[in-house]
């Protein structure tokens, strides 16, 4: 019989001691996920700026503290009112579609046989059978479901005082550390990867370019659409022009489809409606000007870096509200990011 050697047993033991003060940890630090989740996300969108201020600034806690600051003053502010702004809009734009739909007015618009409308059915026929589909329902149901989603979650976001006062306080002190030693912390993280040195320069310079590619590609270019688009519809005069521009901010994300979902169907209603000159100029600026804020600036963002394959980008940011609420929209990638260079990772060290 082998005898079990006394390095063995005292190897298994600290394994089993390390395992379960990992597990201590994660119950340590689980509760304070979401502010400092946020903090590390506010991080990596504003670490150019943070290193420019360092540059001008040598001292690194007054640095950190600018840097801070600045971020909450252009940032969070405007961010927490959009969001009040959003579940007012949100709950005033059902109502008119329930009040359009009791009236018969939305199921008049859907069967209104203009040329984009015709068309847009004849393609869908060559995919979906709408013989028996009731257009006048889906618009609705697809309606309140994003006007549902968009109240619950702000809702949740809002509600309880006391709670979101302590979340911004942890996420205010958990940013400032970041900006302060985030640094120390990536260069920690590099001693403990199974590579040589130049693989773990190159690794954590294309995560960083695959981090920054994404968010400023994918998610920066969204938002710049989504004002674009609330921005044209406030000044035409189309009400809750906070919530549809967020819904299409939502849409932009999404491969092959986009904010045209929105402001056609919005320019054509208006062009139905009587207010021809106010269509004609969501048609026009929707088409000339939102929808080609992706063509424009999406190269000029990526630059020559690597972008995340628009597949991933789209199931990780699905994955991402499903797990994490809004907040999954930009950690979900980051989140995805990781995972496709810890993948680079196995392969590095299996080609070794």
């Amino acid at each position: 019989m082998t005898t079990i050697k006394s390095e063995h047993i005292a190897t298994a033991l600290f394994f089993l001691i390390a395992v379960a003060f990992c597990f201590l940890a994660y119950k340590l630090f689980v509760p304070f996920f979401i502010p400092i989740a946020w903090a590390a996300v506010f991080a990596i969108l504003f670490s150019p700026l943070n290193a420019k201020v360092k540059k001008r600034v040598k001292k690194p806690t007054l640095s950190a503290a600018i840097t801070t600051f600045v971020v909450l003053l252009v940032i969070v502010g405007p961010m927490a009112l959009l969001l009040l702004q959003l579940v007012s809009e949100a709950g005033v734009a059902l109502r008119n579609v329930n009040a359009m739909y009791e009236s018969g007015e939305l199921e008049r618009l859907l069967s209104s046989h203009l040329p984009s409308l015709d068309y847009a059915r004849e393609k869908l026929a060559g995919w979906v059978d709408l013989s028996n589909a009731n257009l006048t329902e889906m618009a609705k149901d697809a309606l309140q479901r994003v006007s549902n989603f968009v109240i619950n979650q702000t809702s949740v976001i809002l509600s309880g005082g006391s709670q979101i006062a302590l979340h911004f306080l942890l996420m205010t002190f958990s940013l400032y550390y970041f900006f302060k030693d985030g640094g120390t912390l990536i260069k920690r993280l590099q001693k403990l990867m199974p590579l040589n040195e130049d693989d773990v320069k190159v690794t954590f310079r294309e995560l960083r370019d695959l981090i920054f590619a994404t968010i400023y590609s994918g998610v920066m270019v969204a938002v710049l659409q989504g004002i674009a688009g609330g921005i044209l519809f406030a000044s035409v005069g189309i009400p809750s022009a906070v919530f549809w521009g967020s819904v299409m901010a939502f849409l932009s994300v999404l491969p092959i489809i986009g904010a045209f979902l929105v402001y056609v169907p919005a320019g054509l209603i208006l062009i139905i409606s009587g207010n021809v000159t106010s269509g004609i100029i969501v048609l026009v600026v929707g088409g000339a000007g939102i929808s080609q804020i992706d063509n424009f600036l999406r190269p000029m963002l990526v630059s020559n870096r690597s972008a995340m394959h628009p597949m991933i980008l789209f199931f990780s940011m699905m994955g991402g509200v499903a797990l994490f609420g809004l907040l999954g929209i930009i950690l979900g990638p980051v989140v995805a990011a990781i995972f496709l260079t810890i993948l680079r990772v196995v392969e590095l060290s299996v080609q070794r």
